[in-house]
């Protein structure tokens, strides 16, 4: 069957997308993947080898109402072409023009809900959709009974099946720092600056010969040099980039993760058993990612930081702890491995398949 999946935005709702639909290319399908076209999602595009149309989608603000009405006229015009058998769309502003095409099209759609929360985009497009998948049960609550679905968030394919970086001392105490594709300034500093002063700590206690410290940071464009300044004035062994190519390894390597608490970062932490500190972004909306870290603090899976109130020190004493007590941290990845939903991308693709037909 010919299935369309509208996804983009941000990585937090592309490459959960783009899961889905390479389930739904081996399955045998048609699937043409519906992007928004912003710069962000270019070089998440390029693992796409499909059919890729982009649907021009800006965000919700009555100063784009004339680009977002734009944009649904050229999604129906795609839609009337193409004639899918169903949309799936996965949130976000970019779900928007697609799944009112669809509605007007009288195409079958399902939802996918990321977040503990939903967003504005996926609470209004609720009416619309024949099912919504979630990821989180506590979502439940928020939409149309008897629509919910929980199929858990489909993750970037081969996400927990990385390897160690090699040029990592097999010894080292290894953290690993990630604001989002897009990288988080105050994520960035926290970090950094908590890194560097523990780096100086395990130099004062003669620690850190025996047991050294690494640092992984993905920092976005913004930051990149300063990060990688801070690290080198600290003397701290460090792999800084703006966009981390190699997740998988990263993830590997990490003895804790320093992290936004967006749903995609949340589920790789889980399928990669990898216990974490999370700083939710503040202006999230509706609080959402307070609320994703809330689901898996409560599991034990991990801890979270409020940027208003942490400090680098803070972060640093944090750390500290957890460099001392490994057993903490092996109890915190046994947990978060409990929160996995390893078959995601296949469950929202059985859902896809069953409401095409």
């Amino acid at each position: 069957m010919k299935i369309a999946v509208a996804c983009g935005g941000t990585g937090g709702h592309a490459f959960p997308g783009l899961a889905v639909a390479t389930e739904l290319v081996k399955r045998g399908h048609e699937v043409t993947v519906w992007d928004s076209g912003r710069d962000i999602e270019s070089s998440i595009m390029k693992s796409w080898q499909g059919a890729a149309f982009s649907t021009g989608a800006r965000q919700l603000s009555p100063k784009n109402a004339f680009s977002i009405a734009r944009s649904f006229l050229r999604c129906r015009r795609q839609m009337r072409k193409d004639r899918p058998d169903v949309l799936l769309a996965m949130g976000s502003y970019s779900s928007l023009p697609p799944v009112l095409a669809a509605r007007s099209c009288s195409v079958p759609i399902v939802l996918h809900e990321a977040n503990t929360v939903p967003g504005r985009a996926v609470e209004f497009l609720a009416r619309f959709a024949k099912k919504i998948a979630i990821s989180f049960p506590e979502t439940s609550k928020y939409l149309p009974g008897g629509k919910t679905v929980l199929t858990g968030l489909p993750v970037r394919s081969g996400i927990a099946s990385g390897a160690r970086f090699g040029f990592i001392p097999s010894e080292s105490f290894t953290v690993f720092v990630t604001g989002g594709s897009q990288g988080a300034h105050m994520v960035n500093y926290l970090a950094s600056e908590a890194l560097a002063m523990m780096k100086g700590e395990l130099s004062r206690r003669g620690d850190a010969a025996k047991r050294p410290l690494y640092a992984i940071h993905q920092t976005g464009v913004a930051d990149e040099g300063t990060v990688m300044a801070t690290y080198a004035l600290a003397s701290l062994p460090s792999r800084v980039h703006a966009f981390e190519q190699n997740m998988a390894d990263a993830f590997a390597s990490a003895d804790i993760v320093i992290a936004r608490a967006g749903a995609s970062t949340c589920f790789e932490l889980a399928t990669c058993g990898k216990p974490a500190i999370l700083v939710p972004l503040p202006s999230a909306t509706r609080n959402h990612q307070h609320f994703n870290a809330a689901a898996f603090v409560s599991k034990g899976a991990a801890d979270e930081g409020v940027q208003e109130k942490l400090t680098p020190k803070q972060l640093c004493r944090y750390l500290l702890d957890k460099y001392d007590h490994p057993e903490k941290l092996l109890a915190m990845a046994a947990k978060a491995r409990g929160l996995a939903i390893p078959d995601a991308a296949a469950r929202v693709a059985d859902l896809v398949e069953r409401t095409a037909k």
